[in-house]
């Protein structure tokens, strides 16, 4: 009985050295990745067991025949326990990290939603509170003179064409995020799509004094939803108008790569800050910070409606920063 508690405390005392010289070494690696840190508790665990067995053993006074035996035996099965430790950690490293990328995005789009009903609420309210009381002075023959008639008129429908488009982004961007999109991929010749998107857009532009330049040539075709990539197109160049000062430029270009075709759209709005280039595309960020201010910006989906779209198609979209401005780039596969 005495042997054997003394065994014990042998293999104990051993455990215990490696197991303080692993918590000193986590210690030392506590901003490491999730990776790291199980590949080291699975070594100091499996180092503590061979430390107690070679302790014990030695102890025993074991031939020197045996103790090599011993510790081949233990050192094979150590190396067996790391190596499924290994792979098996890995996995369980890929999964934490997505588990928390996961919750970040859900916490994110929670947030986005918060804004998104706080701003439409107030989108839809000012401009329904003005419309009505244009309407109630209409009515009530408080205006009569033809001219100001015309102008209430002309500003009912501006602002009923207003909450329409809100109306159709939000419908949209409900689509994409139900999975209820359904796309009818077609081969679209980019530069059409384009053409159409600028002589949309250029009155925007014209009232901002906006000059909007596309490429002359390099326009590949690409299979797509001609409706769906037309507003990706039209939504980008919109935002770019919006955001970019008087006697600035917008510029569109595109061309063919590895696997794919690209499309940049690039103006003048002097830049995102960096810790807004992550949220441009979220629901609802409208980054008044980010970029010139005192201009409408809209709803606040026209981007997330484009990730949609585009991450629909199987292709990808980001943004940069330029010397002046920014660069939107949606990439999408050959098809």
């Amino acid at each position: 009985m005495k042997d054997t508690l003394l065994i014990g405390l042998y293999a104990l005392a051993a455990g215990a050295i490696v197991a303080a010289a692993g918590a000193a070494v986590l210690r030392l690696l506590r901003g490491r990745s999730i990776l790291v840190h199980v590949v080291v508790l699975l070594a100091v665990t499996v180092l503590a067991a061979v430390a107690g067995v070679s302790t014990v053993a030695w102890a025993m006074f074991l031939s020197a025949h045996d103790m090599r035996v011993v510790l081949l035996t233990v050192c094979a099965a150590s190396l067996v326990s790391l190596a499924v430790g290994v792979i098996f950690g890995r996995r369980l490293a890929a999964a934490a990290v997505w588990a928390q990328q996961a919750r970040e995005r859900e916490r994110r789009l929670e947030a986005g939603r918060r804004e998104l009903v706080a701003w439409v609420s107030h989108d839809l309210r000012t401009p329904l509170a003005g419309m009505r009381a244009m309407a109630e002075a209409l009515e009530d023959g408080v205006v009569a003179d033809r001219v100001t008639v015309a102008e209430y008129h002309r500003r009912l429908r501006i602002e009923t064409g207003r909450m329409t488009q809100l109306v159709d982004d939000l419908f949209e961007l409900s689509r994409i995020n139900a999975g209820a999109l359904r796309l009818v991929p077609t081969t679209v010749p980019l530069r059409d799509v384009v053409s159409d998107a600028i002589a949309g857009v250029a009155p925007l532009a014209a009232g901002k004094n906006v000059t909007l330049v596309a490429a002359e040539n390099g326009w590949p075709t690409v299979r797509a939803g001609e409706r769906e990539l037309a507003r990706v197109v039209t939504n980008l160049l919109i935002n770019s108008v919006r955001y970019t000062p008087a006697d600035g430029t917008v510029h569109i270009d595109a061309g063919r790569e590895r696997g794919g075709v690209w499309l940049a759209v690039t103006d003048t709005c002097g830049g995102i800050p960096d810790g807004d280039l992550d949220r441009v595309f979220d629901v609802a960020f409208r980054g008044e910070r980010a970029r010139t201010p005192g201009v409408g910006t809209g709803g606040g989906l026209g981007l997330a409606i484009v990730r949609g779209l585009v991450e629909a198609h199987g292709g990808h979209v980001g943004v940069r920063n330029t010397t002046r401005g920014c660069r939107f780039e949606v990439r999408l596969p050959a098809g």
